[in-house]
């Protein structure tokens, strides 16, 4: 496996989140996700 060839996501998943978990962080409590609630960029006018 290539690292290089992983999206930001997939090193996330397969090398962050194991690690601070085996550390003993709570996935469900403590770490976040990123959340997408609007399509794009909100203007002010």
């Amino acid at each position: 496996m290539n690292k290089k060839d992983l999206s930001e996501a997939d090193i996330k998943e397969k090398f962050i989140t194991p690690a601070v978990t085996k550390a003993g962080w709570d996935e469900q409590t403590q770490l976040g996700r990123e959340i997408f609630f609007t399509d794009g960029r909100i203007c002010s006018s």
